[in-house]
């Protein structure tokens, strides 16, 4: 009898395959859109321009992208400069010498518009540390339950729940709102590890481990020692964290997560389900995923070439992945090129003298090499490719991934971990948006279709 229900399951398995194919089809033949009209009727696809660069949809004050410089009326290429509330991101790193809650200090700077006085510190760690605090229930009830295989999913679910555990939810006050980012900006950090740990125990069948977080040290300390089983992290592995966070915290409004906080927030939205959709949209690989890209390019590449200080060996693999006939096929060279940035990326460039630093420390400087000399060719080989004139440098994706390799945090956590970092962008975008904005965000698609009768079923 068993054998022929599953016999049965079987066969209406493979029905129900031959009829999804059928829809599959139907579904391609009846959305394809001729390219052409997109030129026909100047369609701004990606809200870019015919030059690549970004429409203009709105106005901010939190951050800023600098990539050329103006002399006498001609925009001249320029090593590219970050600013967040018009501070310049690198004086702010710079003016760390070594202090810990950098971070700390860019969600504060982010968050009200100003860097904070030691006193306003002195009240705003004693608030942060309340709210990374998660009640053993909510862990056991959602972390923990219906675990996923992508961290990025299991926040979501985790970030749309916490609404129920809030008792004022729906009120879009500036105060209302500052209170709810603060406590989710707290707790990523837990909401992350946490779900890592059920994967790896759920999925993986492996130990569950939980660590609490301790009151008093970093986001990017407790993300350490509530991922490790011993607690144990070096000073300068967390220093090197808590840097990452504030390189990746904001970007302007136009990046494709941050304009969602926007889109959304501008509905009336309360701010779990805002914080969501940032969420989703940051888990595509065309946005949060190219660390990891990079990481699988340098895996191939690693595999193909066999003296890592022979530059004319590596120039002729990369060529091949140009060409498309290496790695993915794709013709990308990862983590190089910017669509902002000309000359430099100053993520890039702060974050890679850090990842030498931490090279040092793990004795990697072999490998760190063979990054800084990808880096160094990959770019003259990209513009003889493609014929560009605009050169052409690494992004702070080329480094991060192999940062993270090296603080043992695993490829399931690095997108994760820009979601730990971008949410004080995401919060102070929705903020700004409520704060400032009085219209749904709605721009025109055009119908390019064609009207026909209806047709009565039996006639179909």
């Amino acid at each position: 009898m068993s054998a022929e229900i599953e016999m049965i399951d079987m066969e209406e398995m493979g029905e129900l395959r031959s009829n999804m194919d059928s829809l599959e089809l139907e579904l391609m033949k009846n959305h394809g859109i001729d390219p052409n009209l997109y030129v026909e009727y100047d369609v701004k696809r990606g809200l870019r321009d015919s030059s690549g660069k970004g429409v203009l949809t709105g106005l901010t004050e939190i951050s800023d992208v600098s990539a050329y410089e103006l002399v006498n009326g001609r925009n001249i290429p320029a090593d590219g400069k970050l600013f967040y509330q018009g501070i310049n991101v690198s004086e702010m790193i710079e003016g760390l010498h070594g202090r810990k809650f950098g971070f700390e200090e860019a969600i504060y700077l982010l968050m009200f518009g100003k860097l904070p006085s030691q006193k306003e510190l002195d009240v705003f760690f004693p608030v942060m540390f309340e709210m990374e605090e998660l009640s053993g229930r909510f862990v056991r009830d959602v972390v923990m339950k219906a675990s996923s295989r992508n961290v990025m999913n299991s926040m979501q679910r985790c970030i749309l729940t916490l609404y129920s555990y809030d008792d004022n939810p729906e009120d879009i006050s500036p105060g209302n709102v500052l209170r709810q980012t603060l406590e989710l900006t707290a707790k990523m950090p837990i909401l992350a590890v946490y779900a890592y740990n059920a994967y790896l125990h759920f999925r993986k069948g492996e130990m569950l481990m939980i660590r609490n977080p301790e009151k008093g040290l970093s986001l990017a300390e407790n993300f350490l020692q509530m991922l490790r089983p011993d607690g144990k992290y070096t000073e300068l592995e967390a220093r090197v964290l808590d840097i990452a966070l504030i390189l990746h915290a904001e970007h302007g409004g136009g990046n494709n997560s941050t304009f969602t906080t926007h889109v959304v927030t501008s509905s009336g939205t309360d701010t779990y389900s805002s914080i969501a959709a940032s969420l989703g949209s940051l888990k595509g690989p065309r946005h949060g995923g190219a660390n990891l890209k990079v990481q699988h390019m340098f895996a191939d590449i690693k595999e193909h070439i066999e003296d890592w200080k022979n530059e004319a060996e590596a120039e002729a693999y990369l060529q091949k992945i140009l060409d498309k006939q290496a790695f993915d096929h794709s013709g990308l060279i990862y983590g190089m090129g910017h669509a902002v940035y000309t000359l430099s990326d100053p993520r890039e460039v702060i974050l890679k003298k850090f990842a030498r630093m931490l090279a040092e420390e793990k004795d990697m400087m072999e490998e760190f090499a063979l990054y800084e000399m990808v880096e160094r060719l990959a770019g003259r080989l990209i513009m003889n490719q493609r014929k560009m004139f605009k050169n052409v440098c690494a992004n702070v994706d080329f480094y991060s991934g192999f940062v993270y390799t090296m603080l043992g945090i695993p490829e399931e956590l690095f997108t994760p971990i820009f979601a730990i970092a971008r949410m004080p962008g995401w919060s102070a975008h929705r903020l700004e948006e409520l704060i400032n904005a009085s219209k749904i965000i709605r721009p025109a698609y055009k119908y390019v279709g064609v009207h026909t009768d209806y047709i009565p079923i039996e006639n179909r």
